[in-house]
């Protein structure tokens, strides 16, 4: 068993998100690991940018209201206890609410040979974020 010690909170690029955000990483694994886990706070408004994961992203919702969207599809709400899944290769974004902060435990996996986890696109527009929403409740 190992101890891991923390590393200082660090605010995140603002080449891939709009917006304060901020994160802790949580996990990076080393080899043979692929684990990734990152605690990742958001600003009302703030979001990332367009994104893919290469093997997928898990977010399990910590606090406030999240506003996800996938490539093509409605802006999804997700509350706290609820967890969302995006798939290897799906386009998407994920933020805060207009009127709430919001905190996310971020998962996903590296393909442990050096190669991009992630592919970053596009910002966000204010048009795309303000989109319609689906009522999943």
């Amino acid at each position: 068993m190992e101890l891991l010690k923390p590393q200082p909170t660090s605010k995140a690029p603002s080449d891939w998100f709009t917006g304060d955000v901020w994160w802790d990483v949580i996990y990076a694994g080393q080899e043979p690991s692929r684990m990734r886990a990152n605690m990742v706070r958001f600003a009302p408004c703030a979001r990332t940018d367009w994104h893919s994961h290469v093997l997928g992203q898990t977010l399990h919702i910590v606090s406030g209201t999240a506003l996800v969207q996938a490539r093509g599809g409605e802006i999804v709400e997700v509350h706290p206890g609820e967890t969302i899944y995006t798939p290897a290769g799906e386009e998407h974004w994920h933020g805060a609410a207009p009127d709430r902060f919001m905190t996310h435990l971020a998962l996903w996996e590296g393909p442990g040979d050096g190669s991009t986890e992630t592919t970053w696109g596009d910002k966000v527009t204010d048009e795309e974020y303000n989109g319609p929403r689906a009522n999943h409740r």
